[in-house]
């Protein structure tokens, strides 16, 4: 799942990706609150975690124009101002939780992960399938039938993001911009290394095909069972 923080301490911003990363988010982050909703309407984000206290736009001003433009993306605000008043402001302005600074990582991440079973029923069913194999992404589970399959958070990731998109064709660049960060510099042949190491564990061993390669365009996950796809 991809998530936006927005957050001008970069420090902090830093641990939070470094955090959400380890456990298998991807991660965007913005520093001030124009280049947050700039990036907030241009990705799908699974969740936001928006700090108040901003440059450029504050976090209330942020939730309120997501809102207003129809972004239905679950927020989750970060405040060092832990006021009644400031916390019902900022639940008024649109957003679907609140966590005072200082927090702990633990309690950010089991409120994170209600937040995200919560909101993403809006934008993605519960449970992924394609004929036997089903992905769970509340639950962070995959498998086919009865046998559970053990993928590593970036395995987890790849498969997701073409199981979102069904039959569809999904471009490397489209899957290294959903799985890895906005920013991310290194080898793109780095999709082919994880799309093979999915296919070992979802396909060769059940002698599927599920992950199909379309030469010039990119992956495409598919329901037909015969033969097995290289590429």
């Amino acid at each position: 799942m991809r998530l936006l923080v927005i957050e001008d301490e970069e420090r902090l911003a830093a641990s939070l990706r470094r955090g959400l990363a380890a456990v298998g988010y991807t991660v965007d982050v913005a520093h001030d609150g124009v280049t947050g909703l700039h990036l907030a309407r241009e990705h799908p984000y699974a969740a936001i975690l928006l700090d108040l206290m901003l440059p450029g736009l504050n976090g209330y001003q942020v939730c309120s124009r997501l809102r207003a433009e129809r972004i239905e993306v679950p927020v989750m605000m970060l405040t060092a101002k832990n006021g009644e008043y400031d916390e019902a402001e900022g639940l008024d302005t649109g957003a679907d939780d609140y966590l005072a600074k200082p927090f702990s990582y633990v309690v950010l991440e089991a409120r994170l992960r209600a937040l995200l079973r919560r909101g993403g029923s809006r934008a993605r069913p519960a449970v992924l399938a394609c004929g036997d194999l089903w992905l769970d992404p509340a639950r962070r589970a995959c498998g086919r039938g009865e046998s559970a399959i053990a993928l590593t958070p970036k395995e987890f990731a790849v498969l997701q993001t073409l199981m979102q998109r069904m039959d569809e064709v999904v471009p490397k660049l489209d899957i290294l911009d959903e799985v890895w960060s906005a920013d991310f510099t290194g080898d793109p042949n780095i999709v082919q290394v994880y799309i093979s190491a999915v296919r070992r564990k979802v396909d060769l061993p059940f002698g599927t095909a599920t992950i199909e390669t379309v030469r010039g365009g990119g992956y495409r996950v598919s329901g037909y069972a015969g033969g097995y796809a290289r590429g």
